[in-house]
């Protein structure tokens, strides 16, 4: 079986060829460069730059797979959640090929991938706590099973990963501003300033960014944007929110344990798991909590149709191809 997969669900454009056997014969992740001068995601240059770049790299995938439009098995693509106006392109685009060659097509949910993605390149071991970390969402589920996943904690405010963006910003570096941040940090001295780190102590698995954000939007205000600065202010934020999200993970393992609820272990995914210091960080504060750590393959961290393309050959496809779903960017996992 061969599935074709398109990711459309912000700023990054991709397709995947992949079998049953899990091999990849193309995957292509087109990272669009119209929001840097902006600063982060304009939603209508995202769709108008999906429409021209998913046609272009669908011919390559082609040519890289050595196979024919024919030849697809199933066409899959991410319907939710997202931007509306990404996830109508793409999965308008990825039906119209469906219809032209009477094929099935399956709505793929982008946070299912996500949360699925290690057990592509890992034996997962279950029951699981999966914790997402992406520019969108910040999350925690308990996963019993691929198919029954359970969301028991999330960001109130911003996304860690939207949170990196806006400190970049104000630091006065590009956009995306994760690995902007985690370069310059390589250089600074994460003691230098004592940030807060919101809800770190409440009783609950929520998370909250925006006070750490406005803490340091007056410390920027204070200071001159030197390069010594820009280092340590890096460092400082980046081992906050490493302490904020390693913490409220600690809590989640210590209420299902009290749950009677044994963990066997814990998954890192999104495309703030790119982010080598907070991996390591992860790596370093679990090795003894008796939980396997595991992270998704290189290529499905960041948002990319490999995973979508993965979580379609999980699925029973008689039943979830639906050629008439419609695309939902408050898209949950029921």
């Amino acid at each position: 079986m061969l599935v074709f997969a398109t990711e459309t669900s912000c700023d990054e454009t991709s397709v995947c060829i992949m079998d049953k056997n899990k091999h990849i014969y193309s995957h292509i992740v087109f990272t669009q460069e119209a929001h840097k001068k902006h600063g982060g995601v304009v939603p209508e240059l995202a769709s108008r730059a999906h429409l021209e770049i998913l046609q272009n790299i669908t011919q390559i995938a082609l040519k890289e797979s050595g196979k024919k439009i024919s030849d697809i098995d199933v066409f899959a693509s991410t319907c939710g959640p997202g931007l509306i106006g990404p996830l109508l392109i793409g999965s308008t685009f990825t039906k119209s090929l469906a219809i032209g060659l009477n094929k099935p097509f399956v709505p793929i949910n982008h946070i299912e991938s996500h949360v699925l993605s290690p057990t592509y390149n890992n034996k997962v071991e279950y029951p699981q706590v999966c914790l997402l970390l992406t520019g969108g969402h910040t999350e925690i589920y308990h996963v019993t099973s691929k198919k029954n996943i359970n969301l028991i904690g999330e960001t109130l405010d911003d996304a860690v990963g939207e949170t990196f963006d806006k400190v970049a910003k104000l630091l006065g570096l590009s956009y995306p501003g994760g690995p902007e941040i985690e370069q310059r940090a390589l250089n600074g001295d994460e003691t230098t300033f004592d940030l807060p780190a919101p809800l770190i102590n409440e009783d609950n698995l929520n998370f909250s960014f925006s006070g750490l954000k406005t803490a340091i939007n007056h410390i920027v205000k204070k200071n001159s944007l030197n390069t010594e600065f820009i280092a340590n202010l890096s460092a400082s934020f980046q081992f906050c929110v490493s302490k904020i999200l390693i913490e409220k993970v600690k809590k989640t393992l210590k209420k299902l344990s009290e749950e009677s609820v044994s963990v066997k272990s814990l998954s890192i995914v999104g495309g703030v798991t790119n982010n080598k210091y907070i991996s390591e960080k992860f790596k370093d504060s679990f090795q003894n909590h008796n939980v396997n750590i595991f992270f998704p393959h290189k290529e499905m961290m960041s948002d990319n149709a490999a995973m979508i393309a993965w979580n379609c050959l999980n699925k029973n496809i008689e039943t979830a191809s639906n050629l008439y779903y419609k695309a939902n960017p408050r898209l949950s996992i029921k």
